[in-house]
């Protein structure tokens, strides 16, 4: 068995535990072993956090070849589950996609339903459903558990573009979950109610994104627990959050 096959079978189990699974967001091999350090059993790396260290911006704008570079930096720098936020593919069909991913090192991916290099496009929901299900088809191929974590930005994106962004969202990550997403990931859930709706919506692990300190709309971890939540990750909050830590004694030696 392969690293990649070995890693992808132990993030599967981990989704498939039944218990609540934190997964760390990193930008380099810094945090990526600082959170291996604190004993995380997993890893995301985000799109966002690592736009900001290498100096370029979300939303696809990064090469994904050095996207990838620092990708497979961090995996060979750790001993645990590494899953990466491709956004909504950079252009690539999924089947390239998820060779270019798997080649990174990575066990796990994002897919999101907002089309960057299309002007912010929103897949339609079975649109997006059909590229999971293609994505989840190559993987299989080749042999590897891979775990994508099918993104929705329904929520976000709210009363703007849908009337109802909460039953849109849910509408989504059980097509998700129906195209073969091991986990799903409505971004923008800020209530108890909301979390606990969607999470009874599906039977895969529902991802929320927490602030390592201040937590999420729904509560801290216990809190989240108890309303079923099953994998949570920073986003770029952890990196802002080291940010704002670093200011003040900073400024001290001005």
């Amino acid at each position: 068995m392969s690293n990649v096959e070995e890693y992808a079978r132990k993030l599967a189990e981990l989704h498939a535990s039944g218990q609540l699974l934190v997964l760390p967001t990193v930008w380099d091999t810094f945090s990526a072993n600082l959170a291996v350090e604190a004993g995380f059993a997993g890893l995301t790396v985000g799109s966002h956090p690592v736009a900001d260290a290498m100096g370029s911006a979300d939303g696809e704008a990064m090469d994904l070849s050095d996207y990838l570079a620092v990708v497979k930096r961090i995996v060979d720098s750790v001993d645990v589950p590494v899953s990466v936020d491709v956004e909504s593919g950079y252009g690539l069909e999924p089947a390239e996609l998820m060779a270019r991913v798997l080649e990174s090192g990575a066990v796990g991916a994002n897919i999101e339903d907002v089309v960057h290099s299309q002007g912010k496009r929103v897949r339609e929901a079975q649109e997006h459903a059909d590229y999971i299900a293609t994505a989840r088809a190559h993987t299989d191929a080749a042999g590897v558990e891979f775990v994508i974590n099918g993104r929705t930005d329904a929520m976000k994106l709210g009363a703007a573009v849908f009337a109802d962004p909460l039953a849109e969202a849910e509408t989504r990550i059980k097509l998700m979950e129906q195209a073969g997403a091991r986990a799903v990931y409505p971004v923008g859930l800020s209530t108890p109610e909301q979390v606990s709706r969607l999470v009874g919506a599906v039977s895969v692990p529902l991802n929320v994104t927490a602030h390592p300190v201040k937590g999420h709309g729904a509560g801290k971890v216990t809190e989240l627990r108890e309303l079923g939540v099953r994998r949570v990750s920073f986003g770029p909050l952890w990196q802002m959050w080291l940010a704002e830590q670093s200011l003040a004694p900073l400024r001290s030696w001005l």
